[in-house]
């Protein structure tokens, strides 16, 4: 009988061939296993991060103008009149003024002016700062009136509230509510809660219109030249100047018989606090320095600068 011709490489290439596609279905479906799991893996680690915290804008500025050239000259002959009658250098050097020093000149410049005569002396003083925020939920704006409020109560200036509560009182004919005591709240609602801003705490400096001084030197006393009392000249809070400002006046005796009358006017604009503080000091039994020539010539340079911020 005829044996059947053996082919062992037919044989050994189908075994192979066969263990061949059995690894690759087994590395398929590990591969497959392995991609389906990963989306409920990403969904796991977005739900434990939580929704993302808002984030507060910036502030409108992001750098300063120069100090000691942004007031001209003209306005600066009207502010410094003993400056007319100095040697030409010194006059010169009086009217380019002495820069503040600061450390960062995008954060706060300064600069001062000052001008001496035999029986007045007068001196001009800018300071502005750039307020910036390092709390991302605190914008730079919010962040600036924190530190303009601090100085307008440091001041003795009360702040206004913002929205003062609406008081509706009940007209006789509308009954109570059923269960409900006439007078009294009621029961679960919370009663209006008074604006803090406008309370006043022991401690705090003297409100606006008191004549106390907010800086060195003696105080006016009222009736006598110089007093603010009732006059519409008394430190205030100003309309139509930035976005909000004060006006602060001070009449204090220095030393001797002179008088000094020191006058600041402080606005912000956005995240920018812009200061000017205007000075006049008279010597001998001179009158006291004239309180609306002073607040005029101050409120006039603060606006001036409030329209640069808004060029």
């Amino acid at each position: 009988m005829q044996r059947k011709r053996y082919a062992p490489g037919r044989t050994g290439s189908t075994a192979r061939t066969a263990v061949v596609l059995a690894l690759g279905l087994g590395l398929g479906t590990g591969l497959t296993g392995c991609s389906a799991g990963t989306p409920t893996d990403d969904v796991a680690v977005d739900a434990k991060a939580g929704p993302a915290a808002a984030v507060a804008p910036p502030g409108r500025y992001r750098t300063l103008f120069e100090p000691c050239g942004a007031v001209p000259q003209a306005t600066l002959k009207d502010l410094l009149p003993g400056a007319a009658a100095l040697p030409d250098a010194e006059r010169d050097r009086a009217y380019r003024g002495v820069a503040a020093v600061t450390y960062d000149t995008d954060r706060r410049v300064g600069c001062t002016w000052k001008a001496d005569s035999p029986d007045t002396s007068h001196r001009l003083t800018l300071d502005i700062e750039r307020v910036v925020s390092y709390d991302t939920t605190v914008s730079d704006a919010d962040r600036a009136q924190e530190v303009y409020v601090r100085k307008q109560l440091a001041a003795g200036i009360p702040v206004p509230p913002t929205a003062p509560p609406a008081t509706t009182a009940p007209t006789p004919s509308t009954p109570p509510v059923s269960g409900q005591t006439p007078g009294k709240t009621p029961s679960g609602t919370a009663p209006t809660p008074r604006d803090p801003k406008a309370t006043t705490t022991p401690g705090t400096t003297p409100a606006a219109g008191s004549g106390a001084p907010t800086g060195g030197g003696t105080p006016a006393a009222p009736g006598t030249p110089g007093a603010l009392d009732s006059t519409g000249l008394e430190p205030r809070v100003l309309d139509g100047l930035g976005d909000i400002a004060y006006l602060d006046d001070v009449l204090s005796k220095p030393g001797g018989s002179g008088k000094q009358r020191a006058v600041r006017v402080v606005f912000r604009t956005s995240n920018v606090i812009v200061t000017v503080s205007y000075q006049e000091q008279t010597t001998g039994s001179a009158e006291a320095p004239d309180s609306m020539e002073l607040q005029e010539k101050a409120r006039n340079l603060a606006r001036l600068l409030a329209e640069r911020l808004e060029e």
